[in-house]
C-alpha cells in the first residue's frame, strides 16, 4: 500500500525527493501517512480536497479488496 500511495504522490509533486509516506497500525486500521515538502502540500490536497478524497478512494478500495482498513493522512 505505502508503494501505490507514494507512486500516486510522487507523480503529482515536482520535489519528488521530499515525499516520504509511511504506515503503522492503530487499533487494525492501517494509517498511511504522507509527507511532502511545503510547496506541494496543495497539490496533493487540490481545490476543496478533490485530490486528497480521490487517494483516499483508491486506498479504501485497495483496502476493501484485501480486507483491511485504511487511512490516510496528509501531514503538513
Amino acid at each position: 500500500m505505502v508503494e501505490l500511495v507514494e507512486y500516486i504522490v510522487k507523480e503529482l509533486v515536482s520535489d519528488k525527493d521530499s515525499v516520504k509516506v509511511t504506515m503503522t497500525e492503530v487499533d487494525g486500521v492501517n494509517q498511511v501517512s504522507v509527507s511532502v515538502a511545503p510547496q506541494d502540500t496543495g497539490k496533493i490536497i487540490g481545490k476543496q480536497g478533490k485530490i486528497a478524497m480521490a487517494i483516499r478512494t483508491v486506498v479504501k478500495a485497495v483496502g476493501v479488496k484485501e480486507g483491511k482498513k485504511y487511512s490516510v493522512e496528509i501531514l503538513d
